[in-house]
C-alpha cells in the first residue's frame, strides 16, 4: 500500500445519484489503478444510496460528501480544496477506462512543465468505434466562442480510424476527463463556480492558456463515456446553461477588441437558435434559451468584475489553437462535416 507521500494523482468523481455507474465502472478503475493514484469520490448529497454503497462496498475509498448539489463546477471545487496532490483527473462517474490509461496522462504532464492540463482519447461506450460527443479528441472554439471537438463537429461524430492518434496542442480539455496540475488549477481560480454546469471546463482551460500554459491530447490514453447521464438530451436545463454560460464565458476571457462585435453577432445567432426551436414546435427550449439572455443581463456587473480581474492577469496574449473562422457557417452552409475538413492554417 503506497504511502501518502508517494500519491501523484488523485481521480476525483464527482457523483450525484450515480450508483449504477459506481457499481459498473468503479471495479474497473480499481483494476486499472497505477500505485501512484488514488480514487477519491466526491458527492453531492445523493439520494440514490450512492454513499451507503461506497460504504458498503468499498469502505478504503476516500469519500468526500458536499453540503448540497452544489453543480458541477461548485461540487469540484468544494472537494478539490480537500486534497493534495501534484495533479488531479476529473473524472466522470459513467467512464470505463481501459488498461494504463493514467500512464500516458501522467508521462506527458511530467515531460513539460508549461502542460497545465491534457485528456485521453473519448470514444462512446455505446458504439465503441466512433469517438464520443463529450471531448471526442480534444476541444477547440471558433473566435465566436463555439465549441467543437477534434471527431465531433455539432452532432456529427466520426469514426475513429486513427485520424487523430497524434499528441497535439488543443483548446480545451473535457471535464469528463481531464488531467490538471493542482498548483495550476487554483492559480487560475478552479473552475467558475457561477456556471454551476456546462462549459465551464471550457472557461477554466480559457483562462489556464491566458496564464501562458498549454492544453494537450494524447491518444496513448483511452477510455469509454457513456455522456448525458446527469442532464438528458432535451432537459431545458441543458440549453439554458449552454446559452448562458457561453455568453459569460466570452465577456470574460475575449480580448478587448474582439467583445463587443464578437457578442453582438452571438446575440444574432442565439436569436436565430430560438426561432428554430420555434419553427421546430419546441417552445420550452426557445424560452430557455430568453431566459439564459435575461440571467446573462441580470449577472452582467458581476462577469464584468470577473473580466476586469482576467484581463490584469494575462500572460499570453496571443492564444493558439483558436478557429479565425465562424463553425456555424462552415459546418451548415458550407457543409464541412468533419474536424479534418478544416483548413488547419486558419486555427491561430
Amino acid at each position: 500500500m503506497p504511502s501518502p507521500k508517494d500519491i501523484q494523482v488523485a481521480i476525483v468523481i464527482l457523483n450525484w445519484n450515480g450508483k449504477k455507474y459506481l457499481e459498473k465502472f468503479l471495479p474497473v478503475l480499481q483494476n486499472n489503478l497505477p500505485s501512484f493514484a488514488k480514487i477519491v469520490i466526491a458527492d453531492n448529497q445523493s439520494s440514490d444510496d450512492s454513499i451507503a454503497f461506497m460504504t458498503e462496498v468499498y469502505p478504503t475509498i476516500e469519500t468526500i460528501i458536499n453540503p448540497g448539489n452544489e453543480g458541477f463546477a461548485k461540487g469540484y471545487n468544494l472537494a478539490l480544496e480537500q486534497i493534495k496532490t501534484p495533479y488531479y483527473i476529473l473524472l466522470n462517474s459513467d467512464i470505463e477506462v481501459t488498461p494504463n490509461w493514467i500512464e500516458p496522462l501522467f508521462d506527458l504532464m511530467q515531460s513539460d512543465p508549461s502542460i497545465g492540463v491534457c485528456q485521453p482519447k473519448i470514444l462512446s461506450y455505446d458504439k465503441k468505434t466512433h469517438f464520443e460527443y463529450a471531448g471526442a479528441a480534444g476541444g477547440f472554439i471558433d473566435y465566436m466562442g463555439f465549441p467543437f471537438c477534434r471527431g465531433r463537429l455539432f452532432a456529427d461524430l466520426e469514426e475513429d480510424l486513427g485520424q487523430y492518434d497524434s499528441v497535439e496542442e488543443i483548446f480545451w480539455a473535457t471535464g469528463a476527463a481531464m488531467m490538471v496540475r493542482s498548483e495550476i488549477y487554483w492559480e487560475a481560480g478552479g473552475l467558475d463556480e457561477d456556471f454551476f454546469a456546462h462549459q465551464e471546463e471550457i472557461d477554466l482551460c480559457w483562462r489556464i492558456k491566458n496564464l501562458g500554459y498549454k492544453i494537450m491530447y494524447t491518444p496513448l490514453s483511452k477510455i469509454y463515456h457513456i455522456g448525458g447521464g446527469t442532464l438528458p438530451k432535451h432537459n431545458p436545463l441543458k440549453p439554458y446553461l449552454n446559452f448562458r454560460n457561453n455568453l459569460i464565458m466570452l465577456v470574460k476571457n475575449l480580448p478587448t477588441k474582439n467583445l463587443f462585435p464578437n457578442l453582438l453577432y452571438k446575440m444574432i445567432l442565439d436569436g436565430m437558435a430560438a426561432v428554430k426551436f420555434l419553427t421546430e414546435k419546441d417552445p420550452i427550449q426557445a424560452y430557455a434559451v430568453f431566459r439564459a439572455h435575461v440571467r446573462f443581463y441580470i449577472t452582467l456587473p458581476k462577469t464584468l468584475k470577473k473580466r476586469r480581474h482576467i484581463q490584469r492577469t494575462i500572460k499570453n496574449k496571443d492564444l493558439p489553437r483558436i478557429y479565425k473562422r465562424s463553425i456555424v457557417r462552415q459546418y451548415f452552409l458550407n457543409g464541412k462535416k468533419k474536424f479534418s475538413e478544416l483548413d488547419p492554417n486558419e486555427f491561430a
